[in-house]
């Protein structure tokens, strides 16, 4: 019996048995949301899904999960578990490097940051994040201000957005609630590469 090719791939799509076609791949655990990303967001999230595990059974933002890169858990270095400090008053406390960046963890501050940008993608991915990611966004940017610094200390080149001065323009930008002497600090620590 002779059966044609198409005759076999049709009655194995019968039985379910056939391979789907162009079947998009699954969003990360932290991407919960189906808003489309702004594009440098999306372009990492691929490196981030790689580094960063979830907690589903424990949310840190309405429909986001907690998140782990490297043991460190986004929900134990939370500026919103500091209700008395700013985020950047929270990020200059928390996120302290000595006074040479040459001598920084740089590998725990990428561990920190991962949570951060993971948990800004969960929110970014569900529709009106508002304040809640505006908010995030002082720490999250305070951190790639020090990873710059340690790069810049190190003679790591980078690329323009990865610059001590690009990166001190985001945190001074994305700073709600920060005292003068808060911005003052940080505009200091930009000196100290």
């Amino acid at each position: 019996m002779k059966f044609s090719t198409s005759f076999v791939v049709m009655s194995l799509a019968t039985l379910g048995l056939a391979a789907p076609l162009n079947v998009p791949r699954a969003n990360p655990c932290f991407q919960t949301g189906n808003v489309a990303l702004p594009a440098e967001i999306q372009n990492g999230v691929a490196a981030l899904a790689k580094a960063v595990t979830c907690n589903a059974a424990k949310q840190v933002r309405p429909n986001v999960p907690d998140v782990t890169s490297g043991g460190i858990t986004f929900s134990s270095i939370d500026f919103a578990n500091s209700p008395g400090d700013s985020p950047v008053g929270f990020a200059l406390k928390n996120f302290a490097i000595p006074a040479d960046p040459k001598q920084a963890d740089k590998a725990k501050l990428q561990n920190q940051l991962n949570t951060y940008l993971a948990v800004e993608t969960g929110l970014r991915s569900n529709p009106n994040p508002g304040a809640l990611l505006n908010k995030l966004k002082g720490p999250k940017f305070f951190l790639q201000f020090q990873i710059a610094r340690i790069n810049q200390a190190t003679g790591v080149a980078v690329k323009a957005g990865g610059t001590v001065e690009h990166q001190l323009g985001k945190v001074l930008k994305n700073a709600p609630g920060a005292k003068a002497a808060e911005l003052a600090q940080v505009q200091a620590l930009a000196k100290l590469v």
